[in-house]
């Protein structure tokens, strides 16, 4: 696996992975209305690294640079549990430095626990459309 800045030619399978992922890990809310084009409009001027397994995406992260803030953190389901997301997070922190920051609804339990377990903090907790989300932190580097 190689991690590398997203390419324009990454895009139409970043698209999907995102769609389905969103959708997978979302179940609890309204998915219907999630589209292919939710990438780019969610990611707008964001910096992207992506996970490559033989050219092709099987992961990526959002970082919007002006606040070390991890906006999206996404792996195909079929190559989870394999320090994909750790990798991504560490990529991330050799571009933007800690401290780094992200928001993360209280019901992904999933994403919740991997968080906690490579070293986020909790910071705080807050009220959306899609529920309670908790500020997480990370000071230190992992791994």
């Amino acid at each position: 696996m190689k991690i590398t800045e997203a390419g324009k030619n990454d895009y139409e399978a970043l698209k999907k992975l995102f769609l389905e992922e969103r959708k997978r890990t979302f179940s609890w809310l309204d998915t219907s209305e999630y589209q292919l084009d939710d990438f780019e409009k969610q990611t707008q001027g964001e910096y992207i690294l992506t996970a490559l397994i033989d050219d092709i995406p099987v992961g990526f992260i959002s970082i919007w640079k002006p606040n070390n803030f991890i906006h999206h953190l996404y792996v195909d389901q079929n190559h989870q549990g394999k320090k994909i997301g750790t990798e991504l997070i560490q990529a991330a922190i050799a571009v933007v430095k800690l401290p780094l920051t992200l928001k993360c609804l209280e019901n992904n339990t999933k994403a919740v626990e991997f968080y906690k377990k490579i070293g986020f903090a909790e910071k705080g907790k807050g009220d959306s459309v899609n529920g309670t989300y908790i500020i997480f932190e990370l000071t230190k580097n992992i791994g």
